[in-house]
């Protein structure tokens, strides 16, 4: 899997770069400009005459500082950047004063990124590749559950006393990972900032192998529903950390790609979920193998997770907020992030990345307190990243992709095609056309953008559902538009929706919200999930098939509107400059 992620990676960016600092008061700010060096910080000297004159802004050019004091000054300022700056001020005065008038510098909000920026595949790979994993084994459980249960209340094979299942107590079984995922996602907006990205995953690993075990070797019914719960309280987790994470660690230029893998596992993970329930489903006692196959699985992730190196912004912004100590945070922080990008990338461009992110924590991070629920929707930024992240996580659920899925096999069976007389295999098919689907999104995300992908993959999603109206209404003689509407939605899905709701989630967030917004937005997701779940069935037998495509129809028509509008593009920028975009 690991050479299958890295092939898809394009080549990364090396470009020469100058470094350029800035300290005001007590906070320091870092840029990438040739030819500045910075002046101004508590526990530092400031520079005096010739200086002063361009200090308005905290800059000040090379080639403005005229006596040996000021130069010694500048290159004396490793005082106050601690372990940083002796290998930043190496990258100064390489080229001309660039964007400096004769009052200072002209300082953007966020830097042009003209450093280092290359990585190395065996270093990139790894903190995708495990932290995904909490991908696959949510799908896994998706593809395992339906198989599962028919061997459960099988009589023949259910290797059980308890077999004969209520109606009530199958939906239990089959709901209680859904259930357990709203439990997760409000844990984690409770403990998800202090424990970081990386344990938290550690934690989802060891829950989700904790649940599967109980699961698997259930005594009684109350038992197993309980390690449904565990389960479902491991993808709450694992479905907040993991974008987090991987967002927070991957080059710039390879984001997009890695985090709609993510979602390329997910389903990878229903197509392994219905492979062991094919393997397993006539054995006796077969449930308890599909479910308590996820154990290893569970224990490769966390073993894989533990390895690898924390968030550099996670490090950093615990420092910035007074949790941790800030030298050793960017001591920390720097031996992350040069894991992180590999032996390709030198020491200045480490440097330079660092202190861009630095510089984008002390800006954003508002304070030594913690995130409240309440500032999730205070400020300009914070409601429109809320609104457009949200958003799209609802949009994914109620545009009626479950109930769409659900009418596959009698769709299929209409057109003729014996395979789905075995509803396992029709479940196959369509998983392989959703893998397929997924991983062109995967290809062209950071090509062509997340808005292009969106916009066209939810106008093939309302052109699927009207032809699905009109077939269940006044068409039904003509199968084949049945079958052609059901793959247009599945495709338009895996290239919108699906991979790309959860990359946008994991990159409009500012830094101090991400772990508050990540959660409440994987609550949103799992509940709409769980009201379309509940509410199909009443609305179908209330205003007819037909009628509820057409309403899901509609509602995909606001949901174009809704990206047109409100959704931005975001390939190609980092996270510091996503959210200098939304603050506009």
């Amino acid at each position: 899997m690991a050479a299958a992620a890295g092939s898809l990676l394009s080549a990364g960016l090396t470009a020469g770069a100058a470094g350029l600092t800035k300290a005001a008061g007590s906070s320091i700010a870092a840029r990438s400009y040739a030819g500045v060096v910075p002046v101004g910080r508590a526990g530092a000297a400031r520079s005096t005459s010739n200086a002063n004159a361009n200090s308005s802004s905290g800059w000040i050019p090379m080639a403005k500082l005229q006596s040996s004091d000021e130069k010694k000054m500048a290159n004396g300022f490793s005082n106050g950047w601690a372990s940083l700056s002796d290998r930043s001020l190496k990258m100064q005065a390489k080229g001309d004063v660039a964007d400096v008038e004769s009052e200072g510098l002209i300082e953007p909000l966020i830097s042009s990124g003209d450093y280092d920026k290359s990585w190395t595949y065996q270093s990139v790979v790894p903190p995708f590749l495990f932290p995904a994993l909490g991908g696959l084994l949510f799908g896994y459980d998706i593809g395992a559950t339906g198989g599962a249960v028919l061997s459960l209340t099988s009589a023949d094979v259910s290797g059980t006393t308890w077999f004969n299942l209520s109606s009530i107590e199958t939906g239990l079984v089959v709901s209680g990972s859904l259930y357990g995922a709203l439990l997760g996602s409000i844990l984690a907006f409770n403990v998800a900032d202090s424990l970081g990205r990386r344990r938290e995953l550690i934690v989802a690993a060891i829950t989700y192998a904790v649940g599967a075990a109980v699961t698997g070797l259930a005594p009684n019914l109350p038992i197993l529903i309980a390690g449904r719960l565990i389960y479902g309280t491991a993808i709450g987790l694992a479905m907040h950390a993991a974008p987090c994470y991987i967002s927070e660690t991957a080059p710039t230029d390879i984001r997009g790609t890695l985090i709609s893998l993510k979602e390329a596992l997910i389903v990878l993970g229903i197509l392994l979920g219905y492979l062991v329930g094919s393997l397993e489903i006539s054995t006796l006692g077969g449930w308890r193998v599909m479910f308590g196959a996820a154990v290893p699985m569970a224990a490769l992730m966390g073993l894989g997770v533990f390895w690898l190196p924390p968030s550099p912004r996670w490090l950093l912004l615990r420092a910035v907020q007074g949790k941790t100590n800030l030298a050793e945070a960017k001591s920390q922080a720097m031996n992350a992030l040069s894991k992180l990008r590999g032996v390709k990338r030198g020491q200045d461009g480490i440097d330079a990345e660092l202190a861009e992110t630095l510089a984008s924590v002390e800006n954003g991070a508002g304070g030594s307190q913690e995130t409240t629920f309440g500032e999730l929707f205070q400020g300009n930024l914070n409601r429109k990243a809320l609104l457009i992240g949200g958003g799209l996580v609802f949009l994914q659920q109620v545009t009626g992709q479950p109930s769409v899925l659900y009418y596959a096999a009698p769709i299929l069976q209409s057109a003729g095609f014996s395979a789905a007389a075995d509803a396992t295999n029709v479940s196959v098919l369509l998983g392989f056309f959703k893998l397929i689907m997924t991983l062109f999104a995967v290809v062209y995300v950071d090509k062509v953008g997340r808005r292009p992908l969106l916009i066209g993959g939810v106008t093939g999603i309302v052109a699927s559902l009207l032809l699905l109206s009109a077939y269940y209404s006044f068409a039904s003689g003509v199968p084949v538009l049945a079958v052609g509407a059901l793959l247009l939605y599945v495709g338009s899905y895996q290239v919108s929706f699906g991979p790309i709701s959860w990359l946008m989630v994991s990159e409009v967030f500012p830094l101090r919200t991400r772990g508050k917004a990540l959660s409440l937005t994987t609550l949103i997701n799992f509940a709409s999930n769980a009201v379309v779940a509940f509410s199909f069935a009443p609305i179908q037998d209330l205003i007819g098939v037909s009628a509820t495509f057409l309403l899901f129809g509609l509602v995909g028509v606001g949901a174009f509107f809704f990206v047109f509008f409100k959704v931005p593009e975001t390939k190609g920028l980092s996270l510091e400059q996503i959210e200098s975009k939304l603050s506009e």
